[in-house]
């Protein structure tokens, strides 16, 4: 399901190809960069609260990679660095590409994957457009787990597998279903929602405070001196973090079946307890895909890409328990994995499904 997702990613936002999902296995620099990349960066979580907001501030880039390369004993930091470059390296290769691209013409473009209808080659042509003062630089422009978790579910729970497979065979009834009629079915829809609330990808969110806040709590809590507190002091540079499952699951809030899965409770009109709570977040009450400013950009890409993956798939296939047990890891970015394996892995059974 990850090289699936960074595919569609690829061909439809860069219009590249980064795996052709043939080989079983395939050893993808990017794709491991951007995999490492979050349990790096959490590793130094100390250093990007204590330090980088200061020595982000020194100096060139030029300068601040010297002084890295002068630590050659703190492997954390090398380790990041090292991916950091990576990512650079590939994100500047297909930036290239595409302009390369444009610039022949449409026929060079029209060879490329996506034939010159992705995101980036979108951007970049207008901004080839635009005059000297309002284009952009090119250091401007470079500025799949709840598949595996939903299919995962759905083998767990036939029945609603079964008519979710009715659904998705009647909307493509007669031939490729639309854009539109694929994000308008009910049951598929519920399923990734429901996923998305009680699986979120990412299992916390990390913030510092700017300034000393009063943060307001939702319900009293009792005190180690015994009294009822309505809100609690948060100092200047305070590093908070803030777990998405639990509010996902709060049961205040979503009632007291909030740790089950069940897609039906988005079939029918939500609970006041949820819509009066004025969750944060910009889909659905949800904190999955964070809120304000720093939201996550992707959200709707995400939904569609999780439908549309998720209908090809259920239409095709069936899919049921292998009876092996699977553990999720609540790293930055959660992962099933299995004991004795040291690579994120889920079994489960597939079968042609029957017409």
């Amino acid at each position: 399901m990850g090289r699936t997702a960074l595919e569609l990613i690829g061909r439809s936002g860069l219009g590249y190809s980064f795996d052709d999902l043939e080989d079983q296995v395939r050893g993808d620099p990017f794709a491991h960069a951007i995999k490492a990349m979050p349990p790096a960066t959490s590793r130094l979580g100390w250093a990007i609260v204590t330090i980088l907001p200061w020595a982000s501030r020194i100096g060139t880039p030029r300068f601040r990679r010297f002084v890295c390369d002068l630590l050659p004993w703190w492997t954390d930091l090398q380790e990041a660095k090292a991916l950091s470059d990576s990512l650079w390296k590939y994100s500047t290769e297909i930036f290239d590409a595409r302009v390369k691209a444009l610039e022949s013409g449409d026929e060079e473009v029209k060879r490329q994957v996506g034939g010159g209808r992705d995101v980036l080659s979108l951007l970049i042509k207008e901004n080839m457009k635009a005059t000297s003062e309002d284009r952009l630089s090119k250091d401007e422009l470079l500025g799949q787990t709840a598949l595996s978790r939903t299919l995962l579910l759905l083998a767990h729970h036939i029945g609603i597998q079964h008519k979710l497979r009715e659904e998705i065979d009647e909307a493509f009834r007669d031939g490729d279903a639309s854009y539109e009629t694929l994000v308008s079915l009910p049951l598929l829809d519920a399923v990734c929602r429901e996923t998305l609330r009680l699986h979120p990808p990412i299992s916390k969110l990390q913030r510092v405070a700017k300034h000393d806040t009063i943060l307001p709590l939702s319900k009293p809590v009792i005190g180690s001196d015994g009294s009822a507190m309505k809100e609690i002091l948060v100092p200047k540079n305070t590093e908070i973090h803030c777990s998405i499952i639990n509010g996902n699951r709060n049961t205040d809030v979503w009632g007291p079946d909030a740790a089950e899965w069940k897609p039906e409770r988005w079939l029918k009109p939500l609970p006041a307890s949820l819509t009066d709570a004025n969750m944060p977040g910009v889909y659905s009450h949800l904190m999955t895909f964070s809120a304000g400013q720093r939201s996550c950009i992707g959200f709707k890409f995400s939904q569609l890409e999780m439908k549309v993956v998720l209908a090809l798939l259920i239409r095709t296939f069936e899919f049921s328990d292998s009876g092996k047990e699977v553990s999720w890891d609540l790293t930055p970015i959660t992962s099933p994995r299995m004991e004795g394996f040291d690579s994120p892995r889920m079994p489960i059974i597939m079968k042609l499904a029957k017409d």
